[in-house]
């Protein structure tokens, strides 16, 4: 029988999926701009503010994570959470010099107002990254099976470039005239509203149970030794997500930046529109081969689109020729991370759902945010990339092209841990084919290995020993 997901499902993780990534689009893009066009151009602070949120996303994930699993419910912490979300949001548009300068007159205006939005971008992390990395998240691997999982992946990895195509088609025209109260105060009523219809539209799957254990304890599981060595496969494809992560956090925090000062493209907005169209479509696509053809056939052909991609990019100069590298550079991307977020999903512990998104964090959000802008505004800083303002005739420093050619450079490193999984997979299948063809197994054989999983577990004897055995296509869809 072929396994569907309701049609209420499908409109959850279209809309919570496409306004949570409008949010955190916001965040990600938008207040990097904000910083740069009205508080300084010093990119080194727009690194800053994003290393500083991924800590925040990190641990609040990983606290909120287990919580959730604690509780036995997502559906509060999304819809709570989306509401204040949308708060935090308009919040922005009251930190400014001007309001710097009214309210604390004896402070450096840029100085302070550069720490208030990073303080600011912190709170707003962290209730987004309750709702959404935390609780959100752990919704879809609940309702999802590993039947169902690819597409819904599929249209999830959409999300940020549906996102960022009503930001561009709708609000972006807000931000470029100056506009940033509108922009901030709709997007985050939208956000809120959002939060109140899934009070009544979110439902939590019918499996999900609270749990008990020791919390402390259940909350360091993930980072023991034995948990990785028990997961192995879950923490290589961490591994994978973290490498794509940085490459992708080199240059798209400066994207736009990029595009309207260095290539002086200034009518960005139907060239970037195009871009995340084609390759949106060009991922949904791709997210129904994943149970027809090998896992180890679809990377490699995505790793080869995104170099592609970004090595095009680099020569990209004008809109027609940034518009083809873009889509070929976003497909791949989109495709790489639509085959290892299902991948993780396939392996995730079934006890530990809303725990393991916390780690997931770390290697998805926190490392690459920490590493990825840095390294961006390192390359752009060592090849002297500078834009002369033709009515002041100031001088201010911009990302350069060298910053795609970095991206690919790092998102190649991907091989290493793939071999890894795939050279263990074809050891473990082959150790298994020696077992089968000699001695019976004593059935007894490796209980003890059982019982102190269980007793890691905190107790929840439901819970295997490695999240690769856990499938959720043998459980009953109740939908």
């Amino acid at each position: 029988m072929k396994e569907k997901l309701g049609a209420k499902v499908w409109l959850c993780i279209v809309f919570f999926g496409l306004v949570g990534q409008i949010a955190w689009m916001v965040e990600n893009m938008y207040l990097n701009v904000y910083l740069y066009k009205t508080v300084t151009y010093d990119l080194n602070a727009a690194s800053a503010m994003v290393a500083s949120s991924a800590v925040v996303a990190t641990v609040v994930t990983l606290f909120a994570g287990g919580l959730s699993d604690r509780a036995g419910k997502r559906k509060l912490f999304v819809c709570i959470g989306y509401m204040l979300w949308g708060v935090s949001v308009f919040a922005f548009a009251l930190i400014t010099k001007e309001n710097s300068q009214k309210f604390f007159p004896a402070a450096n205006a840029v100085t302070l107002t550069t720490v208030m939005i990073i303080v600011m971008d912190c709170l707003m992390t962290a209730v987004g990254s309750t709702a959404n990395d935390a609780a959100f998240n752990a919704w879809i691997t609940d309702v999802t099976t590993k039947g169902t999982r690819a597409k819904a992946e599929g249209v999830l990895q959409v999300m940020p470039l549906a996102a960022l195509l009503v930001i561009f088609g709708i609000f972006d025209s807000f931000t470029q005239k100056g506009q940033w109260m509108l922009f901030f105060g709709v997007l985050g009523a939208i956000t809120t509203v959002m939060g109140v219809v899934g009070l009544f539209l979110l439902k939590d799957s019918p499996d999900l149970k609270p749990k008990n254990g020791n919390f402390l304890k259940e909350l360091v599981y993930g980072f023991r030794p034995s948990a990785v060595k028990s997961n192995r496969d879950l923490y290589l494809t961490y591994a994978a997500v973290c490498v794509v992560g940085i490459a992708n956090n080199v240059y798209m925090t400066y994207l736009i930046i990029y595009v309207e000062y260095f290539l002086g493209i200034k009518d960005y907005v139907l060239m970037l529109g195009a871009i995340l169209i084609l390759s949106a479509v060009f991922s949904v696509l791709f997210g129904f081969l994943r149970g027809k053809i090998s896992l180890w056939i679809l990377l490699p052909t995505s790793l080869a689109v995104y170099t592609v991609g970004g090595l095009l990019m680099f020569f990209a100069r004008n809109v027609w020729f940034v518009s083809v590298a873009g889509i070929i550079m976003m497909t791949g991307y989109l495709w790489e991370m639509a085959l290892l977020s299902a991948c993780m999903r396939d392996n995730t512990p079934q006890g530990k759902v809303g725990h393991f998104q916390g780690i997931r964090m770390v290697f998805s959000v926190l490392i690459p945010m920490c590493v990825g802008p840095f390294i961006g505004a390192y390359v752009s800083s060592t090849s002297n990339g500078v834009y002369v303002d033709p009515t002041t005739g100031a001088e201010q420093p911009v990302p350069t092209n060298y910053i795609f050619l970095a991206a690919v450079i790092v998102n190649v490193l991907i091989v290493i841990p793939m071999a890894i999984m795939l050279f263990k997979g074809a050891k473990k299948n082959t150790e298994t084919e020696i077992i089968t063809e000699g001695a019976p197994v004593d059935e007894d054989e490796g209980s003890g290995a059982d019982e102190k999983a269980e007793e890691e577990f905190g107790g929840a004897s439901e819970v295997p020993a490695s999240g690769a055995d856990v499938t959720d296509g043998e459980r009953v869809d109740k939908r």
